[in-house]
């Protein structure tokens, strides 16, 4: 049997409604800051429940351009996740500020209890990362960013309707950041990224910062950037958009069911589930021994395991410069050497969540 990664295919075979939406849209050439997208601000936003949000071109710009509109500058410290996806770090080196890294927990999350040991006289934000659709300890993340009067700002990318406590990733800090890339949970058919934040001035600036700084066609108030999120991305968005709540929710119902019969092999271990976390699920991962043999007879079985990621981005050539060196963050090593990725999504049948589990059975049981 053949389990793919990618369900990009699924999603999108039966979307003859959304092709009749864009043939609509083109005749319109309401193509750069449109209704449509107007109309996906105010749903996205309804969505996570913020006041604002605003699309802009990736979710590296929706990091780049909340970092930037709160004044961050050459030579700042920005505190970060050591296990992070490259992007996180290039929306903080792109402004000349310096990542500074926290290893994580079992929750693929920052440890925030080793935060203030971090935080200098040059920090000027705390950059969170909901990693695989966890959530990082925002309440007691909070209370040490409020203490210390430093702005958060989330990298929700991955962890779209992830909450604590039901409320939602990217309505714990000044702003959050949101991917619309295509193998996010909730998608476009290209780059794309979302905004969200309750503070009118961030919103009004971010606005501004998108759009070449552009008040109107003919004034310039400030240098901005152009990272408008396209209009014709925004109806796709508008058509996913609404299935968003059953998608997590068939993702959690997916990992439970792989939770459930993982759980009683020996040789994987669960991450752990704290009940008050709602995790969406962008990626499914487990802890597993002989994990690098266990990837590889996945593969050779047709199953489409990942591993997210094999090498951690602190010891990555391009962060040489940080003079880090390996196990300066053993919790993110160990991670690296232990965790695999299985497909997880709404269109996975039980089936093929069946055949991943007797895979792995299968393996343990020959090894």
């Amino acid at each position: 049997m053949h389990v793919r990664y990618s369900y990009l295919k699924q999603q999108f075979s039966n979307c003859d409604d959304l092709w009749k939406k864009l043939k609509k849209f083109v005749v319109t050439g309401d193509f750069t800051l449109g209704k449509e997208l107007a109309i996906f601000e105010k749903n996205f936003a309804k969505l996570i429940g913020t006041k604002y949000a605003i699309g802009v071109n990736s979710g590296t710009d929706a990091l780049k351009l909340s970092l930037k509109s709160i004044g961050i500058k050459p030579g700042d410290e920005i505190i970060t996740a050591a296990n992070t996806f490259v992007a996180t770090v290039g929306a903080i080196t792109e402004l000349g500020a310096k990542p500074v890294f926290v290893d994580c927990d079992d929750t693929f999350c920052m440890n925030v209890d080793q935060v203030q040991k971090k935080i200098s006289k040059k920090t000027k934000a705390i950059v969170p990362v909901h990693f695989t659709g966890y959530m990082t300890n925002m309440p007691k993340l909070v209370k040490i960013a409020n203490k210390l009067k430093i702005p958060i700002v989330e990298d929700a990318c991955q962890s779209i309707l992830g909450a604590i406590n039901n409320k939602n990733a990217g309505t714990w800090g000044i702003s959050g950041a949101f991917s619309l890339h295509p193998l996010k949970n909730i998608n476009v058919w290209s780059d794309g990224g979302i905004i969200t934040t309750n503070n009118k001035k961030l919103y009004d600036h971010i606005k501004l910062l998108r759009n070449h700084g552009l008040v109107d066609r003919d004034t310039v108030k400030i240098n901005g950037y152009n990272s408008r999120l396209d209009t014709f991305q925004a109806v796709v968005g508008n058509w996913l958009l609404p299935k968003s709540k059953s998608i997590a929710k068939k993702r959690i119902e997916n990992a439970k069911y792989f939770d459930d019969h993982l759980s009683k092999i020996e040789e994987i271990r669960i991450p752990p589930r704290p009940r008050n976390y709602k995790i969406v699920y962008h990626l499914y991962i487990v802890f597993a021994k002989n994990r690098d043999k266990l990837y590889k007879y996945c593969l050779k079985k047709g199953i489409e395991a990942k591993i997210h990621y094999p090498k951690p981005m602190y010891l990555q050539e391009s962060l040489k410069y940080l003079k880090h060196k390996k196990n300066d963050f053993p919790v993110t090593d160990y991670h690296c050497r232990n965790i695999i990725s299985f497909p997880c999504d709404q269109h996975l049948s039980i089936k093929q969540q069946n055949y991943i589990i007797k895979t792995v059975k299968d393996f343990y049981k020959k090894n």
